[in-house]
C-alpha cells in the first residue's frame, strides 16, 4: 500500500507541472498559490475529461479553502488510479506528444530536463502534504478495489457507487480536519516553514526551471518541449546560475583591482601635490636672492651688445658710401662718353669723323672691358649676435643646478618598422637626467658627393620615438639624436642606419607562362637600390569571387622570377612584394592565372619586320611578301628570311596543347623550335625545329611535316582550319591534329634535349590566330 501511495504522489506532482505549463497563471494571493494546487492526470484519450482539463472557476472563488483543494486532489488521485489501470505511462505520453510536434531527436534531453524539474517540485512538497498524498492514494486504491467491473449488474453498480460516495465523504471530512489542524500548528509556530514558503511564488516563477541560452532568460521545461523555445539551446537553471555567478565574480575581481590601482594613484597624487608646494617655496627663495645679480649681468651684456651693434652700423654705412661714390664716378664717365659720341655723329667731314671715330671706339672698348660691380658691398641685415649668457646661466644654475643630460642611445631598426616612405626611429635615455625635448637629425646615406638630397634634417620631439615621413623607397638614412634641457644639449648618440621598405614590384603580365599545374611569373623592381628578396602571395579564387584567401606565400626569392606549382582547373590571383631590412613593400598590382591549359605569349623581339602582331597579342598577320629580305629595322634576335616569330619558352614538363586557326588559302608553317634555331633560315629546314607546312599547288593542298628539311609522304584529304598541337615532353612526342574533326594528322617522335618555343610563320599574305589556355582534349590520347 505504501509503495502505491508513493507512486500516486509522484504522478500528482508530474500532473501539477504539466497542468501549470499548459495553462496561463491566475493571479492569486501568495497563500492561494502555495495551497491551491490542482492536479490533473494525463489520460486524455477516449474520456470526457479530455475536454475539461482546465475547468473555469466560478467568480468569487478565487480564495479557495485548503479543504476544497484537498478534495480536488482526492478526485484527481482517483482519476490517476483509473489511468494506472488503463496502463498509462507518462514517458509514453510525452514521447507521443514530442513525435506529434517533431521533437523526437531532442526527446531524451527534454525528458532529462523535465525529470529534474519533477524532482525539484517533489523535494519542495511539505511533509504534511506528502502524508496526505499517501492517504489519498490509499483512498483511491480502496475506491479502485470497490469499483465494479463493466459486466456487473445494475444493482451491484449502485452498491459500489454508494460505497464510493461514502468513502469520498469520509475523505472530505478528514481533509477539513487535517487542514484546520495543520493551519493551527503552522500559525502557532510563528508561520510556515521556509521550504513551504518557497512555494508561495507565482506559477510562472516557480515553473522556471531551465535557462534559455538563446534568449538569455529562465523558462519552463514545458516551453522547451512545446513552446516558443522549442529550437533554442537550454541549460539547467542551477548550472546557468553558477556560470553567471562566476562571470560576476571575475568582473568584481577586475573592478577591485581597478579600485586598488586608483586608490594608489590618488595617494601618489596627494604626495606630488605636497612636493610641488615645498619645491615652489625653495625655488622662490633662491630666485629672489639671485634675481638682482642676474639683472645687473643682463644690463652689462645689453650695453656691450648695443655698442657692438653701433660699430657694425658705422662700418656698413662707410662701405655703402664708398660704393655710392664709385657708382657716381662711373655714371659721370658714361655720360661724358655719351655726349662725345653724339657730337661725333654730328660731324659732317668724313675724314675728321673717321679719325675721331677710331679713337672713340678704342675708348668705348676699353671702358666697357671694365667690370661693373653691381653687388652690394654689405647687406642691410645685421649679424645675429650670440649673447654670452654664461654668467647669467651660472647664476641661474646656482638657483637650481640641473646638469646637461647624457647622450641618448639610439635603437637599431626593428623589423617591419618601415614603409616605402616612412621610418619609425626609437631611442632611450639610460639615466635620471631631466630632459625637456630631443633633437633628432638624419640624412640619406650615399657614396656620391654632397648634394641637396643629403642635407641634414633636424626635428625636435618630446617622446623617445619619431616617425619620419616623405622619404624615398628602399633608401638608407643615417640617424642620431641628442637630449636637451635648460642646462644645455647632450652629446649626440651613436649614428644608426635605417632603411625604408621597397616600392611594390611590377609584374610583367605579358611574360607570364603557365600550364595546368605550374606557372612562371616574372616581374621587375621599381627601386634603384637592390632589395634583399621577394615574396609571392597566391590567392585561390573559387568561382571568380572577390574575397580572396591567401593559400600560399613563397618567400626568399632572390631573382625577379619564380616557378610556382599550382592545382589544375583553378584561378589564382598572384601578387609580389619586395623585402629588405626595413620590411616588405605593398602588394604589386595583381594578375590572374588560369590553370585550365598552357598559356604563352609571342616574343616580339623574334618577329620578322614584315610580320605584325595585332592588338589581342595572339594574332599575326602579313600583308606583303614582295621583298622578304627588306631593309626594315631588324632586332638581333629577329628572323631575317622566314617571316616567322617564336612564342615564349614552355619550361614545364608534361603535356601542352594549343591551337592555331588558319585560312585555307594561306600558306604557313607552325610547330616548335629550340631557342638557338637559326634566324636566317626557314622553320623545319634544320635539326632545331619541327613544323607542319601548308602549301597550295595547282592540283591540291599539300601538307609537309618538316624536320631537318625532310618530310614523310602524307596526304590529308580534309584541309584543317583549326590545327591542334600537342607537345608531350615526357613521351618525346609532338603531334598535330585537325581539331575540327578530332583527327590525328602526324606525330614527331624526337628527344627534346631542351625546352622549346612554339613557332609560327607565314609564306603568303594572311593571318594566323593562336589560341592558348585550352585543356588537353581527351581525343588526343586515342591511337
Amino acid at each position: 500500500m505504501s509503495s502505491r501511495s508513493g507512486s500516486a504522489r509522484e504522478y500528482e506532482t508530474s500532473d501539477q507541472l504539466l497542468s501549470r505549463s499548459a495553462s496561463p497563471p491566475v493571479p492569486e494571493s501568495n497563500e492561494t498559490e502555495a495551497e491551491g494546487l490542482i492536479f490533473y492526470h494525463m489520460d486524455l484519450y477516449g474520456s470526457k475529461e479530455r475536454f475539461d482539463i482546465f475547468p473555469e472557476e466560478p467568480s468569487g472563488q478565487g480564495d479557495r479553502s485548503l479543504g476544497d483543494t484537498r478534495r480536488e486532489s482526492a478526485l484527481s488521485s482517483k482519476k490517476f488510479q483509473r489511468s494506472q489501470e488503463a496502463g498509462y505511462d507518462l514517458e509514453k505520453e510525452v514521447a507521443e506528444l514530442a513525435k506529434m510536434y517533431g521533437l523526437d531527436e531532442d526527446r531524451e534531453k527534454e525528458l532529462e530536463l523535465l525529470g529534474g524539474h519533477l524532482e525539484m517540485v517533489e523535494s519542495r512538497w511539505p511533509p504534511a502534504r506528502t502524508e496526505k498524498a499517501g492517504s489519498q492514494s490509499s483512498i483511491c486504491n480502496a475506491s479502485k478495489r470497490s469499483s465494479p467491473v463493466k459486466d456487473q449488474s445494475q444493482s451491484t453498480k449502485q452498491q459500489g457507487k454508494a460505497a464510493q460516495d461514502e468513502d469520498q465523504s469520509k475523505a472530505r471530512a478528514e481533509d477539513e480536519a487535517e487542514s484546520h489542524a495543520w493551519s493551527r500548528e503552522e500559525l502557532s509556530s510563528g508561520g510556515v516553514s521556509d521550504e513551504w514558503s518557497s512555494q508561495a511564488v507565482s506559477e510562472e516563477e516557480e515553473a522556471a526551471d531551465v535557462f534559455c541560452s538563446t534568449c538569455k532568460m529562465p523558462i519552463r521545461a514545458f516551453d522547451k518541449l512545446f513552446g516558443e523555445h522549442k529550437d533554442h539551446e537550454v541549460a539547467q537553471l542551477p548550472s546557468a546560475v553558477e556560470s553567471e555567478k562566476e562571470e560576476i565574480h571575475k568582473n568584481m575581481c577586475k573592478l577591485e583591482e581597478q579600485i586598488a590601482q586608483m586608490e594608489n594613484f590618488a595617494s601618489h597624487l596627494e604626495e606630488i601635490f605636497i612636493t610641488v608646494e615645498e619645491n615652489f617655496g625653495r625655488q622662490e627663495q633662491n630666485f629672489e636672492v639671485h634675481y638682482n645679480d642676474a639683472v645687473q649681468v643682463l644690463a652689462q651684456k645689453y650695453e656691450e651688445q648695443l655698442e657692438a651693434l653701433g660699430e657694425e652700423k658705422r662700418q656698413k654705412l662707410e662701405a655703402l658710401y664708398g660704393q655710392l661714390v664709385s657708382c657716381g664716378e662711373h655714371l659721370d664717365t658714361c655720360k661724358e662718353l655719351t655726349d662725345t659720341t653724339q657730337k661725333l655723329y654730328l660731324e659732317n667731314d668724313k675724314a675728321n669723323f673717321m679719325k675721331a671715330a677710331v679713337t672713340m671706339v678704342d675708348r668705348l672698348e676699353e671702358f666697357l672691358k671694365k667690370e661693373v660691380d653691381l653687388e652690394l658691398s654689405t647687406l642691410p641685415d645685421f649679424e645675429e649676435r650670440v649673447i654670452d649668457f654664461s654668467e647669467v646661466e651660472q647664476l641661474m644654475n646656482s638657483i637650481n643646478t640641473i646638469p646637461a643630460p647624457c647622450a641618448p642611445v639610439i635603437n637599431p631598426q626593428a623589423p617591419n618598422a618601415a614603409t616605402g616612405t616612412s621610418l619609425r626611429v626609437c631611442w632611450g635615455l639610460f639615466s635620471d637626467d631631466t630632459v625637456e625635448c630631443y633633437q633628432l637629425c638624419y640624412k640619406p646615406v650615399s657614396n656620391e658627393p654632397c648634394s641637396d638630397e643629403q642635407t641634414e634634417h633636424t626635428l625636435k620631439v618630446k617622446e623617445t620615438y619619431c616617425t619620419i615621413t616623405n622619404l624615398l623607397p628602399n633608401t638608407q638614412y643615417e640617424f642620431w639624436v641628442s637630449a636637451l634641457n635648460a642646462s644645455g644639449i647632450s652629446p649626440p648618440s651613436e649614428r644608426a642606419v635605417y632603411v625604408t621598405a621597397p616600392s611594390p614590384p611590377t609584374i610583367k603580365s605579358k611574360k607570364i607562362r603557365s600550364c595546368e599545374n605550374a606557372a612562371l611569373v616574372c616581374w621587375e623592381s621599381r627601386d634603384i637600390n637592390p632589395v634583399d628578396s621577394y615574396m609571392v602571395e597566391l590567392s585561390k579564387l573559387p568561382d571568380e569571387e572577390n574575397g580572396d584567401i591567401i593559400t600560399e606565400s613563397i618567400v626568399g626569392i632572390p631573382n625577379c622570377e619564380v616557378l610556382i606549382h599550382l592545382q589544375p582547373a583553378q584561378t589564382y590571383r598572384i601578387c609580389v612584394r619586395a623585402i629588405n631590412l626595413g620590411g616588405s613593400s605593398e602588394r604589386s598590382e595583381p594578375v590572374l592565372i588560369h590553370t585550365t591549359g598552357t598559356y604563352f605569349c609571342l616574343n616580339e623581339d623574334t618577329a620578322h619586320p614584315l610580320l605584325a602582331i595585332l592588338d589581342d597579342g595572339f594574332t599575326i598577320a602579313c600583308d606583303e611578301l614582295e621583298n622578304p629580305e627588306c631593309d626594315l629595322p631588324v632586332y638581333d634576335n629577329s628572323f631575317t628570311r622566314c617571316i616567322g616569330i617564336l612564342g615564349s619558352l614552355i619550361p614545364f614538363p608534361g603535356k601542352h596543347y594549343w591551337e592555331v586557326e588558319v585560312e585555307e588559302d594561306t600558306e604557313y608553317r607552325i610547330g616548335v623550335a629550340f631557342e638557338n634555331t637559326p634566324r636566317h633560315g626557314y622553320l623545319g629546314a634544320n635539326n632545331s625545329s619541327w613544323c607542319m607546312r601548308h602549301i597550295i599547288t595547282p592540283s591540291r593542298h599539300k601538307y609537309e611535316f618538316l624536320h631537318s628539311g625532310m618530310t614523310p609522304d602524307i596526304r590529308i584529304t580534309v584541309p584543317p582550319t583549326r590545327i591542334g598541337i600537342l607537345l608531350d615532353y615526357e613521351n618525346c612526342r609532338l603531334s598535330f591534329f585537325n581539331a575540327d574533326i578530332a583527327q590525328h594528322l602526324y606525330a614527331f617522335n624526337s628527344h627534346f634535349q631542351h625546352y622549346v618555343h612554339p613557332c609560327f610563320a607565314l609564306e603568303t599574305p594572311g593571318i594566323l590566330q593562336i589560341h592558348t589556355g585550352i585543356a588537353v582534349p581527351p581525343w588526343t590520347a586515342l591511337p
